[in-house]
């Protein structure tokens, strides 16, 4: 009798559960198919797809005690940390090390650095840090998955939506501008393919215009472009904790109320995959599904984030904004180029 009892008081908190969000959860599901299926027959980037058909439903996260409001909500939240939760799955300690500790060391000081210059390039702009560390951090690491990772933790205020709506719209572009030209470059400067695809996997922003911008170069330059992403990608756990770790500091210094935790469930869901991967325990149809789903999770999250942010207020963020990630996109492409030539490749 009781546990028919517990099972009803399940099945109850489940539909009330579906009530709440399950609209909102579909009109951005929906609205990521509709990217998905632009960028496959158009060639658009399913992310910056996604985001601009997310601004043009704005009016059903705006709407008091509209249906779809907590789903857009939840969808925005909760499904973007189990997208960058299963990245992990995607990295492996053993594709790595192929590479070489010198070009590692590059690409890893190509990310601390690019992050710092964001922080010192949003201070000389006038914008606060929380901005440098989101462009900064999106630009080094993997574009629009990152920047919706770092802003996962980033303590909120009310530009936070604004300026990660910026960001991700930013990076999507200047990736998809940087798929076009970078290859070029490769050919003027007659890099041979393991520099170019270090060159390339170093500097573009997202996955996907890695690999295609590698792949249109040759199939080594797109393996090792591809290779030299996903160590860029395997930097946003640690750089997400130290984050973490240093907003809780210094939200315990300045209030009493809630603090985030030290370690975020999502970035200990993303360590735990990546070290299963790394110990060849998650099989290679499962890594295949895992990855699937993440990037599906993202494109879901990132129309949902879209709905929330009106394109009135993208707009305000300003010139200088644009011109930081323009000059941190720039910073990256000169950092791996200066270390791929002072080791001689």
């Amino acid at each position: 009798m009781q546990a028919t009892s517990h099972s009803y008081y399940s099945l109850a908190g489940l539909r009330a559960f579906v009530q709440k969000n399950g609209q909102g959860f579909l009109v951005s599901a929906v609205i990521a198919a509709a990217a998905q299926f632009l960028s496959e027959h158009h060639g658009a980037p399913a992310m910056l797809m996604a985001l601009l058909l997310g601004i043009a439903f704005h009016f059903l996260a705006e709407e008091d005690g509209g249906v779809c409001k907590p789903g857009i909500e939840f969808t925005a939240r909760t499904v973007l940390r189990f997208g960058v939760a299963l990245l992990g799955a995607r990295i492996s300690v053993e594709l790595m090390i192929g590479l070489g500790p010198e070009l590692i060391a590059v690409v890893i000081l190509g990310v601390i650095v690019t992050i710092l210059f964001g922080l010192a390039g949003a201070r000389v702009l006038g914008r606060g840090w929380r901005f440098g560390l989101l462009t900064g951090g999106s630009v080094a690491i993997c574009g629009a998955s990152a920047a919706m990772a770092i802003s996962a933790v980033l303590p909120r205020n009310e530009h936070s939506e604004r300026n990660l709506i910026f960001t991700v719209l930013a990076v999507t572009v200047m990736s998809t501008i940087a798929m076009i030209a970078y290859p070029i470059l490769t050919e003027v400067f007659a890099f041979n393919d393991e520099v170019s695809g270090v060159f390339l996997g170093g500097t573009i922003h997202d996955v996907a215009q890695v690999v295609g911008a590698g792949f249109s170069v040759s199939n080594e330059t797109g393996e090792v472009a591809t290779l030299v992403k996903l160590i860029r990608v395997a930097m946003l756990a640690p750089v997400v904790l130290v984050i973490s770790v240093l907003v809780r500091r210094h939200a315990e210094g300045a209030t009493e109320g809630k603090r985030p935790p030290i370690l975020p469930v999502f970035v200990v869901g993303f360590l735990i995959f990546a070290t299963l991967n790394s110990l060849g325990l998650i099989p290679a149809v499962m890594v295949e599904m895992m990855s699937s789903t993440s990037r599906w999770a993202l494109l879901i999250s990132i129309a949902a984030v879209g709905m929330k942010t009106s394109l009135k207020r993208i707009l305000d963020v300003g010139g200088q904004a644009i011109a930081l990630i323009v000059a941190e996109t720039v910073f990256i492409a000169l950092v791996v180029l200066g270390g791929v030539m002072l080791l001689g490749h």
